[in-house]
């Protein structure tokens, strides 16, 4: 019998599922019209197809964004009857985390990824003019293989794609739950995000990362569309500018992801070589080498079949890293990697079709591609841009490769391990090719295309080469980096000799040569990037020495150094290096656990600096996640992060400073009271600092309790120093007709509870009870401190190559106008 469920919202989920399959279709039509309207004759060509392949691409976006807003109506309403809003919110998420819960989960990404997809679309639509037909064909294939991910369709045993809209009770059948019709009646709340995802860098990372997914296509869209139509040169301007988009884009989200983990992740830095990071660099890498042969064939006739290999290979591997990230191949090797939807081989037929597509035309089209047979001169700037092209090649090499040895063991029944020092393995192997690509970035710039002036070009290079060599000994000696690896002085004489050499050409760009701006400026950055990331991370140093001789990692931690973490028990202050650090407490604050920590850098005992950081601390889907909270110099970064802590509770803290504590059970959260007898003035010594009867207040009034002319209180106003803080607290002593209460007061920050239990007149004197926090069940936190140095010229230089991306983009735009004018006019003179 089947079950009446109740209280499900079906309507928004039927209709996204509904837009969904409108999705596919109106992408398959338009891939088919727009097939036709590319194969049909001029003569026979009355744009039937083409209108119908534009309506089938709008009908596809407006799909898209109906699947988007019906996906966030579920998100936002809480409606946990889905599998996906169950999954990856809950209540207590803030609404910009829901808006980042959209792309959280694999469908979401795809979803995203479409979107972008539709928006280059159509401006493809608006802007591509004589080569619509055949990139909007690959466009719509793009969208159309895209949307066979998120189908969720169940064709007999065959599974096709994973619907954002699947019920829960449909992904989890078989749980006893939902044999209940109320079963929703059970579902309080959500699994909530991922902890560490509970940043702001989620809502802005994966939209700008996703971008440049997308972007990949575009430019392989043209060079299908070239090599299809036989227009074997005119797609390479073309093409151009959105490559450069693309590397644009898709570096800037990269980097992102790397600032991401660097300001919210606790691995100590900015890249850890995790397989699925090394994998979204991937198409990166192969698409900045193919853009470099696309500027040298438009520029010399020279490597156009290499121009068109790169220029479609990275859209393909782009889809391998996709593979990696979410076939979960890759779920035992990396942190990053999703786990598999059942999605394993229709990413490997989505990532054939394009690779089929790429091995055809590269084939049938060899004998007609338009390859010179005369070799480029040494001394030219085709030729090192080749090589430059070759070695980024090579480092895209190496990373696939290593990263790929689970899909190695699974194809071939091995058994290999990643390596034992993988990071180090890494670090030199990409810091190698690193030195031959920053060189080539500072030299090509002093070459021409064809034939250069040899004896000119020797005597600039050498005398930009010495001076970098000079810098780079002051700099290695001055910031430590001679103590690593030679390969990583070299990097720094090969980056800062990138840097003065585009120097060099930015300065000749303000005089008038500015057709090279863009690339100087990309070029600097990129350099600059490279000098900030090898002393940052070169030259990092643990602040936080333990000297205290205390093993306080919990097993759970056994992979953090004891003696790199410092124990900080709650307003007890320590000495760490240059500064004084205390613990002050955490405060709950929307989603967040912070965690107060006050720094004084003190120099000939005066405090010259004061600042609080406060790393966080998130408790969610049954783990912990600790975020770092950075203080921020110019020249260096002073980065903290919260290693364990016995502050679990993610209530918020109830007012406890002078309140009233009577129940007796609080007791036991402290040491065996020791009674104290003690006149106005007199002192009471306790393990972390002195009590000083200050007086008695006779006027005291007690809370909530009315008091008549028979009845007596009187308050101990007592006065706690402790750590170099001065507290002050007033238990009561009340007697109330026969009865005698006595209301002792908390002190937390001092780890005390003080009661005022007798008057002792004959002596002239009061009874205070001094009750102490064990040392155990004192708050207390392990964190630790590192510093970076230099890292902002990371940051700075990353920014500096995206605005040299964007001016390039902006010069081959008006490079482009021309050529398309007069194309445009020998259309006319056709037509006439």
């Amino acid at each position: 019998m089947e079950i009446a469920y109740q209280g499900e919202h079906l309507f928004p989920g039927s209709l996204g599922q509904f837009f969904i399959v409108l999705a596919f279709g109106s992408a398959l039509f338009s891939f088919i019209c727009y097939y036709f309207a590319t194969t049909e004759t001029a003569a026979n060509s009355d744009k039937s197809w083409l209108r119908m392949g534009r309506i089938g691409y709008w009908l596809n976006t407006v799909s898209i964004i109906g699947m988007g807003v019906c996906l966030f109506y579920i998100l936002y309403n809480h409606y946990f009857e889905y599998h996906y809003a169950w999954s990856y919110t809950s209540k207590t998420l803030p609404t910009y985390y829901l808006i980042s819960g959209f792309w959280n989960g694999q469908e979401g990404g795809f979803l995203l990824w479409m979107f972008w997809g539709a928006v280059l679309g159509n401006v493809l639509i608006w802007r591509a003019k004589s080569w619509e037909k055949p990139t909007m064909a690959i466009m719509a294939l793009s969208q159309a293989v895209l949307g066979t991910m998120i189908l969720g369709l169940q064709i007999g045993s065959a599974h096709i794609g994973s619907s954002p809209f699947l019920l829960l009770r449909d992904a989890m059948a078989d749980a006893p739950i939902f044999k209940n019709a109320n079963y929703l009646d059970f579902i309080k709340d959500g699994k909530g995000m991922n902890p560490s995802l509970q940043n702001y860098w989620m809502i802005i990372h994966p939209p700008v990362l996703f971008l440049g997914v997308a972007s990949l296509v575009v430019p392989f869209a043209f060079a299908v569309a070239g090599l299809w139509q036989k227009r074997f040169k005119e797609w390479v301007p073309a093409a151009i500018p959105y490559a450069l988009f693309a590397c644009m884009i898709l570096g800037t989200g990269v980097i992102m992801g790397s600032f991401w983990a660097y300001e919210s992740l606790n691995f100590d830095g900015f890249w850890a070589w995790d397989p699925v990071e090394n994998a979204s660099i991937f198409p990166w890498l192969i698409m900045v080498a193919a853009v470099h042969v696309l500027i040298v064939f438009k520029n010399s006739g020279h490597s156009y079949f290499t121009a068109a290999f790169l220029t479609l290979l990275a859209f393909v591997i782009e889809w391998y890293s996709s593979f990696l990230a979410r076939s979960g191949v890759l779920g035992e090797t990396s942190v990053h990697a999703f786990t598999d939807l059942g999605l394993f081989w229709q990413l490997v037929i989505g990532m054939a079709i394009f690779f089929i597509i790429m091995v055809y035309l590269l084939v049938s089209r060899w004998k007609e591609m338009p390859i010179t047979k005369k070799d480029e001169d040494t001394y030219s700037r085709e030729f090192w841009m080749f090589v430059g092209a070759v070695f980024l090649c090579l480092s895209c090499l190496q990373l696939v490769v290593v990263t790929s040895l689970p899909v190695w063991n699974l194809m071939f029944g091995t058994k290999w391990a990643p390596p034992t020092e993988s990071i180090k393995q890494y670090n030199v192997f990409q810091g190698s090719f690193a030195v031959v690509i920053a060189l080539l970035t500072g030299i090509t710039q002093f070459l021409k295309y064809k034939k250069t002036d040899i004896t000119r070009f020797f005597i600039t290079t050498g005398v930009y080469l010495v001076f970098a060599a000079l810098v780079a000994a002051l700099i290695i000696y001055a910031t430590g980096l001679y103590k690593l690896s030679f390969v990583f002085w070299l990097v720094m004489f090969a980056s800062l000799y990138s840097v003065f050499a585009n120097g060099k050409i930015l300065s000749d760009a303000f005089k008038g040569k500015y057709k090279l701006a863009g690339s100087a400026v990309s070029h600097i950055g990129f350099g600059l990037l490279l000098v900030g990331a090898l002393i940052a991370a070169g030259t990092k140093k643990v602040v936080s020495i333990n000297e205290q001789g205390e093993e306080h990692i919990a097993e759970s931690y056994k992979e953090e150094n004891p003696k790199e973490n410092l124990l900080l028990y709650l307003n007890q202050p320590i000495k760490m290096g240059e500064y004084n650090v205390t613990f002050k407490g955490d405060t709950i604050e929307g989603a967040q656990h912070l965690f107060n920590i006050d720094y004084e850098r003190v120099k000939d005992g005066k405090v010259t600096e004061k600042f609080r950081l406060r790393p966080n601390v998130i408790q969610s889907q049954g783990g912990m996640s600790s975020s770092p909270d950075t203080k921020h110099y110019l020249f260096r970064d002073l980065y903290t992060h919260i290693t364990m802590t016995n502050v679990i509770s993610a209530e918020p803290k109830q007012e406890e400073n002078h309140a009233d504590h009577p129940e007796a059970d609080d007791d036991k959260n402290y040491d065996a009271p020791v009674a104290h007898e003690v006149a106005v003035g007199d002192t009471i010594p306790y393990r972390d600092g002195k009590i000083i009867l200050k007086s008695l207040n006779k006027q005291v009034k007690v809370k909530d309790i009315p008091l008549s002319d028979k009845d007596v209180a009187v308050g101990a106003q007592l006065e706690v120093i402790t750590q170099g803080k001065t507290y002050t607290t007033e238990p009561v002593y009340l007697i109330k007709g026969r009865n005698v209460f006595d209301f002792g007061k908390k002190l937390e920050e001092a780890g005390l509870k003080l009661r005022f239990s007798k008057i002792i007149p004959d002596k002239g004197k009061v009874e205070i009870m001094v009750y102490q926090q064990p040392e155990s069940k004192k708050k207390f936190i392990v964190m630790k401190a590192v510093e970076f140095p230099y890292i902002n010229f990371l940051w700075a230089g990353t920014i500096i190559m995206v605005i040299g991306f964007f001016m390039s983009i902006l010069r081959r735009n008006k490079e482009l106008k021309p050529a398309l004018a007069e194309v445009k006019s020998q259309k006319s003179e056709v037509k006439r």
